[in-house]
């Protein structure tokens, strides 16, 4: 399995430097990865480093909380296309979901959606699966089912448990072939990587991404 190509290669931390981002974007040409994904900030930076390459610019929105306003959302999409942005990566209101206010989850994500398809701009709706019950995950694709986003995505990496096989298994179900599926938080090695992928998972997002490629070469 060539897994190069199914990596978010990623760096959010708050405190990465610029230089940091460069190496992320120059790894990320080296291995072929599908992407890179990076703070708002550096987005426009970081579609320089890629210039006149196949590695897309990936870049998160309402992150990490998610429940951030809609119109807060919006503009963060707006202002990442004009910088440059090839993919968004944008973070479920938890808070709605929680409260039972699927009106408000539904109208949030197709603002969301919206904004990024008119700019034939690809979207990944992250679900937070780590703080969702399966009921809630399962009415989370519901809707994403008739909105269409890109891809769904499991998890931000910063709020409660990461990608799991279950998980993935389980989205891949409720979704259909349609949708894509991203696994992102906690995944460290080649056997994570390939678990996830057989599980139904098209992108990967990891900050090891390098590392996983070196110790699945290393193993051929």
């Amino acid at each position: 399995m060539n897994l190069s190509n199914f990596f978010d290669h990623t760096l959010l931390r708050p405190d990465c430097t610029l230089e940091e981002i460069k190496k992320l974007c120059t790894d990320a040409v080296e291995y072929g990865f599908a992407a890179v994904c990076v703070p708002p900030y550096f987005v426009g930076r970081a579609s320089q480093f890629v210039q006149d390459t196949p590695v897309k610019v990936a870049t998160v929105i309402g992150f990490p909380m998610g429940y951030t306003t809609t119109v807060s959302k919006v503009e963060e999409i707006k202002r990442a296309i004009d910088d440059g942005v090839d993919e968004l990566d944008v973070v479920i209101n938890v808070a709605a979901v929680k409260s039972g206010n699927w009106k408000d989850v539904q109208s949030d994500l197709d603002r969301m959606i919206t904004a990024a398809h008119l700019k034939r701009k690809a979207i990944k709706v992250i679900l937070e699966t780590g703080l969702l019950t399966d009921e809630e995950i399962l009415q989370l694709c519901t809707i994403c089912r008739e909105l269409q986003p890109d891809f769904v995505k499991t998890s931000t990496g910063v709020n409660g448990e990461g990608a799991t096989v279950r998980v993935v298994k389980m989205l891949a179900n409720a979704l259909g072939k349609d949708i894509k599926i991203k696994a992102s938080g906690g995944i460290r090695t080649p056997e994570e990587t390939i678990r996830l992928v057989e599980a139904g998972a098209s992108r990967i997002g990891a900050s090891s991404s390098v590392r996983i490629m070196k110790d699945h070469l290393a193993s051929q």
